[in-house]
């Protein structure tokens, strides 16, 4: 690595080729550790609990992974903005690779969500600093965006599989194997992080800064009170606890508004939220984040339980979805630099999210796999011209002094729009079948099989599905012909929540061209240096 930092007026870019190449390859491998670690672990769950017993923290598995990494994205990105981000994104590397560690050694349910919040803890840091520092690396906008597909891609892929991986390696060595391979991509990504990727910190940097301590745990008590509301929403629905979450979090919120207007050196500057052209994009972060979790939550839910596809067969239709994101960003990398106007990006991806959602309203059962598929094609391809855009358009916005904090704001605001929308779909779809069923049992005077029925696990789950059928066979009904009802109840709901998530991309559409024109710097001037 040069002493000094590389001219960027002549490629656009800190470093030469070969370190820039190094460097991001790094970077991809770590951003896909995380990525393997929000989806490896789903497959995994059945068996864990199986082992391990403790259903009753079933979803604490992922929910504790997601909570502490909304809580640590926005922080540790303020942080990088301060100290710079190699040593962050190094120390997120070695959290990981420990609480992974820790994951496959652990002996009952609570040890485990314990190391998996843990993790959570590496991978929001991580997610708050590395994604930061792709734009540092590569001051011009065109450049950018060509080397940004590195990480994309191997976000992308790791998603992909990371489910059929899950299974893969739960099936052949056991559930621990999914934790512990962490440990040598982890252990290679360090390497090349540590090799390769320079320390670059603001020129403007003062060292006696103070840190916003009390901010960050607004920040943590008001994203992590609402996180919880949101997971236990859909099953408890608004009562006590639920209602004082969110009093909480509102309480945090409104308490941090206050608190930051005042500090010295704000965590989170309240100056880019008033900003007209840095605004929008947070609220197109926001949305994106809520149309793309509900598609990828509750789309598998429509395809097994309500169309009748197996598991492999509705990963197949899906995997279009997932894969699309990178090959739709690749595209975008290709197209955005030979528009007048990169906005248009934005409107198309907001349109295609929109007829993703609007062709699964209108999906039955008889609908085929190969336009299932193109459904998810198109899907794939609006987020593909969504979500690179939005941080690039962020990045050059927000400026050097806020890089780090706008871009972990937009992964932060992204994940809380997921959260909101897999609540309020999961409530309107839980909400709708439940009542659609009651009154299909009601009807057929067979109130009394609600309990087995009330949960559409019953539609994927065939052993459990026989057996019910045996029994209501032999208490006189129609079986066959009440799961069909209350599987035509499911797709129902799911097409009903589904409409309000194609309002929210409506929304996007009309939101996007309210985004003041952006447009790409070739060059700009470095704002950085490589700290000794």
């Amino acid at each position: 690595m040069p002493d000094q930092p590389h001219n960027p007026y002549k490629t656009g870019q800190v470093l030469p080729f070969r370190e820039s190449l190094l460097a991001v390859l790094g970077l991809a491998v770590v951003v896909t550790l995380v990525a393997l670690d929000q989806t490896v672990v789903g497959t995994a769950l059945p068996t864990v609990v199986a082992e391990l017993k403790g259903f009753q923290y079933y979803a604490w598995v992922a929910t504790a992974y997601l909570l502490a990494s909304v809580i640590t994205v926005p922080i540790f990105g303020r942080l990088g903005d301060y100290y710079g981000r190699k040593p962050f994104v190094l120390a997120s590397i070695v959290v990981i690779i420990v609480a992974s560690a820790l994951c496959g050694m652990a002996t009952n349910m609570p040890f485990l969500v314990a190391a998996r919040c843990l993790q959570g803890v590496g991978g929001g840091m991580l997610v708050g600093t590395a994604f930061a520092c792709v734009p540092e690396l590569f001051p011009d906008a065109h450049v950018r965006l060509r080397w940004q597909v590195i990480m994309t891609t191997a976000f992308g892929i790791a998603n992909a599989v990371g489910p059929s991986l899950g299974g893969l390696i739960t099936e052949w060595y056991g559930w621990r194997a999914i934790f512990y391979v962490n440990l040598p991509v982890g252990l290679l990504g360090l390497f090349l992080c540590w090799r390769y990727l320079p320390h670059l910190r603001p020129q403007s940097q003062d060292e006696g800064i103070s840190i916003d301590w009390l901010g960050a745990g607004l920040i943590g008590l008001g994203l992590g009170s609402l996180q919880l509301c949101v997971q236990l929403l859909p099953d408890r629905g608004l009562g006590i606890l639920t209602s004082s979450l969110l009093a909480t979090s509102a309480l945090a919120c409104a308490s941090l508004l206050w608190w930051e207007r005042r500090a010295a050196n704000p965590i989170l500057p309240l100056d880019m939220f008033r900003n007209p052209n840095l605004g929008p994009l947070f609220l197109l972060s926001t949305v994106a984040g809520f149309v793309m979790f509900s598609l990828l939550v509750y789309t598998p839910l429509l395809f097994q339980g309500g169309f009748g596809h197996s598991p492999k067969e509705a990963g197949l239709l899906i995997t279009p979805l997932v894969v699309c994101v990178t090959t739709g960003s690749i595209l975008n990398g290709r197209l955005i630099t030979r528009i007048p106007r990169p906005n248009y990006m934005l409107y198309a991806g907001f349109a295609l999210l929109a007829m993703a959602c609007l062709g699964l309203t209108q999906s039955t059962r008889g609908t085929s796999d190969h336009v299932l598929m193109a459904i998810m094609l198109v899907g794939g391809f609006g987020l593909g011209f969504i979500l690179p855009n939005l941080t690039v358009f962020a990045q050059q916005t927000a400026g050097p002094e806020n890089l780090g904090i706008a871009t972990a704001m937009l992964q932060s605001l992204r994940m809380v729009g997921g959260m909101v929308g897999t609540a309020l779909v999961g409530t309107l779809v839980n909400r709708s079948y439940m009542n659609r069923v009651s009154a299909v049992l009601s009807e057929a005077d067979a109130s009394n099989w609600l309990p087995p029925m009330s949960n559409p696990q019953i539609l994927i789950d065939k052993t459990a599905q026989e057996a019910l059928l045996t029994q209501l066979q032999q208490a006189g009904h129609d079986g066959a012909l009440l799961l069909e009802h209350v599987r035509v109840s499911l797709v129902d709901a799911i097409h009903i929540a589904l409409m309000v998530v194609l309002v929210f991309a409506v929304a996007g559409i009309w939101r996007a061209t309210r985004v003041p024109p952006v447009k790409l710097i070739r060059t700009i001037e470095s704002t950085a240096t490589v700290a000794d």
